[in-house]
């Protein structure tokens, strides 16, 4: 049966096929993987459905081909087979001449070629097929685009990013940029150090836009690969259609650009396409370590670029924030974690979310194979390594001095009984921060602070709390100086 004339009964089965499919996956991976299926055509016991890119349907074919034909089966004994295939090697032959078309009058289309467009059974949100106008089989630019972005993990979601002080401000300007038709903040610059959430917001974006917006092409790739292929154009001498891929993209995402400094071919390329994206209203969103005018190696007119959209660090976790994401990871897993271990992973793993997240692994498989309860000796003992590794080494010696050395205060002002606020407040963020680096128990601390008592040392760490909690500059002070001393 063509597709002209699938009727509502075939729609009945797709509808049920989806729906069982559904509730065995999961949403997250209905979302990812069947919500873009879309029904071509049903003849001699085979169903045809097509992709929208060549990973997608190497993943379909691989997880959810044989399944999709078994449930099909199940409501029609007739069908005997599911075909996956790429949405532009539908109808090859008469597709040709549409392609060139469309790729020629990309930038124009009109009302009238989107509604000369085929008639299909597309995966609706809810799972319910419906009929729609599938964009020209030659919408081959977007296809293209598509095949050359970098695969997308299914983990990295808005819905399963943690967000707290160090992070929601990156995380609200990159839930605008995803929800907004138009170019927000362009470029919106994402920087901060290893395993802090800049891949995990950036594919976010590219998930939220895919789900809410298919028509629009999302490219997301590092800049390592961005270089690559341009290497290759050159060598292929093949630059037109390097610059045609990425000059006709909606949204260009481009991971750890760090990378490409000191790389002056690259970066010529890479402005120039940067300028012709953002003439036409195009959004882009850029990641690195560091912010763009840090950026060693990098042309001063790039770093200008750079900076002229919005520019969102990422800072170092919090205690707080890591234990939310350790508590949202172990409800997403499934794993009942005893409050004591998920604050001693919290305390003691502080470099980055990654190596956070692959310690509660660990812990959960260790009691998973050898059949053990979670506890704090468990968790200490399987990560004995991960834990000596991250030991802090900082005394309070050290803590005092660069303290005293920021403020500008003698050192030894930290033991006396001076009370004048230019040493009493550097004291108390020395205080905090003894608290914060060392395993000292206040009573030690506080010996340390000229024999000080135990309940003093707790109104410093109280009172730079909410120090921080209103005053901005005062807040980038303590994070320095905490970052200096990690460091």
């Amino acid at each position: 049966m063509s597709v002209g004339s699938i009727d509502a009964h075939v729609a009945e089965q797709w509808d049920d096929v989806l729906a069982s499919l559904r509730s065995e996956i999961g949403e997250a991976a209905f979302q990812s993987w069947l919500k873009p299926m879309t029904v071509r055509e049903v003849s001699d016991g085979q169903v045809r459905v097509s992709v929208p890119t060549r990973f997608m349907k190497d993943w379909v074919v691989a997880h959810y081909a044989d399944r999709l034909g078994e449930l099909w089966s199940a409501v029609n004994t007739a069908i005997k087979d599911v075909e996956v295939f790429v949405q532009a090697d539908y109808g090859q032959d008469d597709g040709k001449k549409a392609a060139s078309e469309a790729l020629a009058h990309n930038d124009t289309k009109t009302d009238t070629q989107e509604g000369a467009a085929m008639p299909i059974l597309s995966a609706a949100p809810t799972g319910t097929p419906r009929v729609a106008t599938a964009r020209p089989v030659a919408n081959a630019t977007n296809d293209t685009s598509l095949d050359i972005s970098a695969p997308l993990d299914l983990r990295y979601t808005f819905e399963n990013f943690v967000v707290g002080k160090p992070n929601e401000f990156a995380h609200a300007a990159a839930k605008r940029i995803a929800e907004s038709p138009t170019a927000q903040f362009n470029p919106l610059f994402l920087y901060g150090g290893v395993g802090l959430g800049k891949t995990h917001l950036m594919h976010a974006i590219a998930w939220h836009i895919r789900e809410q917006d298919p028509t629009r092409t999302v490219i997301y790739m590092s800049a390592e690969k961005f270089m690559y292929r341009f290497i290759r154009a050159l060598r292929e001498q093949n630059t037109v259609d390097f610059k045609e891929q990425f000059r006709n993209v909606d949204v260009l995402m481009i991971d750890d650009v760090q990378f490409i400094s000191g790389k002056d071919s690259t970066q010529e390329e890479f402005f120039h396409t940067f300028n012709a994206l953002v003439d036409q209203g195009r959004q882009i969103v850029i990641s690195a370590d560091k912010s763009p005018s840090d950026l060693e190696g990098m042309e001063e007119r790039l770093k200008s670029r750079l900076n002229c959209g919005l520019v969102a660090d990422i800072h170092a976790t919090t205690y707080e924030l890591r234990l939310g994401i350790l508590q949202t990871k172990a409800e997403r897993m499934g794993v009942e974690v005893p409050s004591k271990v998920m604050e001693f992973l919290a305390h003691k793993i502080t470099s980055n979310v990654r190596e956070l997240e692959g310690a509660l692994n660990r812990v959960s498989a260790h009691s998973s194979l050898v059949g053990r309860d979670i506890t704090l000796e468990t968790a200490q003992d399987v990560l004995h390594d991960l834990i000596r590794a991250h030991d802090r080494r900082v005394t309070i010696e050290e803590i005092q001095k660069k303290v005293a050395a920021h403020f500008n205060i003698r050192t030894s002002d930290m033991h006396s009984a001076r009370r004048a606020r230019s040493v009493a407040r550097p004291r108390q963020v020395a205080m905090y921060l003894a608290k914060q680096l060392t395993s000292r128990s206040l009573p030690e601390i506080g010996r340390k602070f000229g024999g000080r008592d135990h309940t003093t040392v707790m109104h410093a760490v109280k009172k730079v709390e909410e120090l921080r909690e209103r005053d901005a500059t005062f807040a980038e002070d303590v994070e320095l100086l905490r970052r200096m001393l990690e460091g």
